[in-house]
């Protein structure tokens, strides 16, 4: 892995940032076995309070040092709170207009990574399209950086923002995460289906990996698995646990042994 940058001083390396936060943590849950695929962090309080309660505090003059501080956060919080014996991987949201160059805004996070022995091939960064992006040519350039490094990368809420096939047709990221409007009560709607299905079959041929998120029901679980998507998050196996990861609920694999 080539990484040699000069660190990101536009960013500060995450310096400056005036009020505090944590991380919860939420299984991606593979279906074929029931172990988690990966664990998304996910910004908290610094007592566990909602995200919004951080987010209201970032603006324009901080995004950068918010940016760089939730990737040493969600990295530090996760090997406290044992992901590293786990096996799983580390799925980190970061905003794409708070990247100025993708080789140095790194440097802080490849230096936190191996301060607390995490493997970097294990790192996946997400980014959401429920922001308009003012440059997608310069979120491609993060991606193909971000791959050439062994990172991985997943659109997050596709299907929920603005011009997700446009995106997917400029770049691919490794993963797309199908926005849970899109799957909620997927088992009582045709139409649904009918998107979701088609979205799994074009990812395929594209060599995009699924997940589904926001999965509350059984009915909606069995339909996605039905589809052909192998990867679920949601509350109906484990809600977010603040700085731990949360205990996996089996009922699906348990009602498979049973049968």
């Amino acid at each position: 892995m080539n990484t040699q940058s000069a660190p990101c001083q536009g960013c500060r390396d995450g310096a400056g940032l005036d009020f505090n936060f944590s991380m919860a943590f939420q299984p991606i849950v593979d279906l074929i076995d029931g172990v988690p695929f990966a664990y998304e962090a996910l910004v908290r309080g610094p007592a566990g309070e909602g995200a919004a309660s951080v987010l209201s505090k970032v603006s324009n003059a901080n995004r950068y040092a918010f940016d760089q501080q939730c990737r040493v956060k969600a990295i530090e919080c996760a090997a406290a709170a044992g992901l590293i014996e786990t096996g799983a991987r580390l799925s980190i949201n970061f905003l794409p207009n708070a990247v100025y160059s993708p080789a140095a805004c790194i440097q802080l996070t490849l230096k936190t990574a191996k301060a607390v022995a995490f493997p970097t091939e294990r790192l996946i960064f997400e980014f959401t399209e429920n922001e308009e992006m003012a440059e997608p040519d310069h979120v491609a350039k993060i991606i193909a950086t971000y791959r050439q490094m062994g990172f991985g990368t997943a659109l997050d809420d596709f299907g929920a923002g603005y011009a997700g096939l446009n995106l997917l047709a400029r770049f691919q990221p490794d993963i797309i995460k199908l926005d849970m409007e899109l799957v909620r009560g997927l088992d009582a709607s045709l139409p649904r289906r009918m998107i979701v299905d088609g979205v799994v079959k074009m990812c395929k041929s594209l060599g995009v990996t699924v997940v589904a998120e926001g999965i509350e029901t059984a009915g909606e679980l069995e339909t996605l698995r039905a589809i052909g998507v192998r990867y679920i998050q949601g509350f109906y196996f484990a809600e977010p646990a603040f700085e731990a990861l949360p205990v996996v609920q089996l009922p699906y694999f348990q009602k498979r042994l049973v049968a």
